[in-house]
């Protein structure tokens, strides 16, 4: 059963589990590790070859090994805890980053992860943030989650984004996945600056190394995240400058499921739809 960023309450708890009760609400790493790779050794279990994923949240209940379980605060809702996993993948991927209070960052892309790098980036202390995206309707939103300044793809993208920036971009966050996008993003990045790709392109992707060898670019490729950013998100969501869940497009039942994914398919306006089983609001 898929589903990875998900929410629920305690039902019922294993004769070892200790620490939990039933009632407590939690989200949880969608992975678990062997405890012996490298992976493992650097917390990243996502990347674990030898472990089951924790998946399961497109079901009405799913087991969850309290090792990876993170218990939500009090001020935290359901629909909050499902938002802690791509928050903790845009700050995995930023905390790669040399981002810093002088920073020129630009952000590629509008969609779940790349408005959760925007706000990661604010909250870093970046000097000037630009989101640049074909969707003009995330224009509002990039700007609530903390950019300076939103530009269109096109004509000029290179200019206008230095504009905005006060310069050409020291940080690169690339959040869309498809091709031709690396090669974006060290045309914009500036000397000796960085690419973070967090788009994840399953597709062949040209680029000209002669071209960031001139801008000595370095070029990083994180994936995944660790307990600890999950630790971390679950306490700073509530204490941010916007509100995580305005991510969220649409609320579906379960059983509109196959729809959606449908929908998904073709264009669409959707951000972040969320699946209700019928109890609070995740």
């Amino acid at each position: 059963v898929p589903g990875h960023e998900y929410a629920g309450e305690v039902v019922a708890l294993g004769k070892n589990v200790a620490g939990w009760r039933v009632g407590d609400r939690l989200t949880a790493l969608p992975s678990t590790g062997c405890g012996h790779c490298e992976a493992c050794a650097r917390g990243n279990l996502v990347l674990c070859p030898n472990a089951p994923g924790v998946m399961g949240g497109f079901a009405d209940y799913m087991r969850v090994p309290a090792a990876v379980a993170i218990r939500l605060p009090a001020t935290l809702s359901l629909a909050d805890g499902a938002l802690i996993e791509p928050l903790a993948v845009a700050r995995y991927g930023l905390r790669q980053s040399d981002i810093g209070p002088s920073s020129r960052v630009l952000i590629l892309g509008g969609g779940s992860v790349a408005l959760c790098a925007i706000w990661w980036a604010r909250r870093m202390g970046a000097a000037r943030i630009v989101a640049a995206s074909r969707s003009r309707h995330r224009a509002d939103m990039a700007l609530a989650m903390g950019a300076d300044a939103f530009v269109p793809f096109g004509e000029g993208e290179e200019q206008r984004v230095a504009d905005h920036l006060g310069g050409a971009p020291d940080i690169v966050i690339e959040c869309v996945g498809l091709p031709d996008f690396l090669g974006r993003a060290i045309r914009h990045v500036g000397q000796f600056g960085q690419v973070i790709s967090l788009g994840f392109c399953t597709a062949p992707d040209a680029i000209v190394p002669a071209i960031a060898a001139r801008k000595a670019v370095t070029m990083r490729f994180p994936v995944g995240y660790t307990l600890s950013d999950f630790e971390h998100v679950a306490r700073e969501m509530d204490q941010g400058h916007a509100d995580p869940k305005m991510l969220i497009s649409s609320e579906i039942d379960l059983l509109d499921l196959p729809a959606m994914f449908d929908a998904l398919r073709g264009p669409n306006r959707e951000t972040k739809v969320h699946v209700r089983l019928g109890r609070e609001d995740g």
